[in-house]
């Protein structure tokens, strides 16, 4: 697995890459970044990471500094940046992450939602063929690893009410808010 971080308006984002895909994107406020001080790392299990300030991409930082960021998380990096921007409405990305099949198959509707539009929870287990499977549909939205590519973020309660999101309600409206035109920067 190889590992990237990168600013962005909400903060510190990773990126991981396994085996030629994308495998998370996730705020790092969220977890904590891995550090050489946490302790020994195991032979062969040990993340490639280097951080790309968003803007500069000339200005990477690297703690492992033998390392550099795989071709694809530099891609991954800058589709990011470009969809901050407001220069990217869609990504092209290889994305690949563990799940159940209900799991997979939410995730791959969450794709399906347009840049800007959002859409319910039940809404979503409508799409999936079954309004009974609301919270199942609401639990595996919550565990989606992608953030942003993944659009998770799309999904709202009855009503309009922003619940639930794991990089916090704020960025989530930070996000519907830029898709629609709302954020001027």
């Amino acid at each position: 697995m190889s590992v990237l971080y990168m600013d962005s308006p909400l903060g510190r984002i990773v990126i991981a890459e396994t085996e030629g895909y994308i495998s998370k994107v996730s705020f790092i406020d969220k977890e904590p970044a891995p550090s050489i001080q946490d302790g020994p790392v195991q032979p062969g299990n040990q993340p490639t990471e280097a951080a790309i300030p968003l803007h500069h991409e000339s200005a990477i930082q690297q703690a492992f500094p033998d390392e550099t960021p795989t071709p694809l998380l530099r891609e991954c990096a800058a589709q990011l940046d470009a969809y901050f921007r407001k220069d990217l409405r869609a990504f092209d990305l290889p994305l690949r992450q563990e799940g159940s099949p209900f799991q997979q198959l939410v995730w791959q509707n969450l794709l399906t939602i347009p840049f800007g539009e959002t859409i319910t929870y039940l809404a979503l287990a409508k799409r999936l063929g079954n309004v009974k499977s609301i919270r199942a549909a609401g639990t595996a939205n919550g565990r989606n690893n992608i953030a942003i590519i993944v659009p998770c973020h799309r999904v709202i309660g009855s009503g309009g009410a922003l619940t639930g999101y794991a990089g916090g309600i704020w960025r989530k409206q930070f996000l519907l808010d830029l898709e629609k035109g709302g954020l001027l920067f």
